[in-house]
């Protein structure tokens, strides 16, 4: 695949040589264990945003917010998150031309309404048959 190779040389879309690799101080950086030590914290710091992430995806929150804003932490210091990031972003920008094409847009405004009339055809049917009936009861 081409664009990983691209990816893997740290080559950006404007053509600019985009740095992989740990982007801690140079001081921090010079000292093998103060370094690793870096890496350790950047780590569980980031650990700590994604875990909150996934418990947000099925409670109230934004949850895939918050697991990116993890994974950017760990772009910070890992050149693995660097390239799943930059996936990522690449992805997104795609879906993001995709769905404004026109075409597209037209197919997703015909099928949200078709849907819509199928569901309003549902309910007009289930009210009809059923009747508008509470689901509590309440005797005065």
């Amino acid at each position: 695949m081409n664009a990983e190779s691209d990816e893997r040389t740290g080559e950006s879309a404007d053509g600019h040589e985009a740095e992989l690799g740990s982007r801690a101080p140079e001081f921090i950086k010079s000292r093998r264990g103060l370094h690793l030590s870096w890496q350790v914290g950047v780590f569980i710091v980031g650990l700590a945003v994604v875990g909150a992430g996934v418990v947000m995806l099925p409670l109230p929150g934004p949850g895939w917010l918050v697991i990116f804003g993890g994974m950017a932490i760990w772009a910070t210091e890992f050149v693995w998150a660097q390239l799943v990031l930059r996936w990522t972003k690449r992805k997104v920008t795609e879906a993001a031309q995709r769905a404004l094409d026109p075409k597209v847009r037209r197919r997703n405004i015909i099928l949200t309404t078709v849907g819509l009339v199928i569901i309003a055809a549902l309910l007009g049917v289930y009210l009809w048959k059923f009747g508008f009936v509470m689901p509590w009861k309440i005797t005065e």
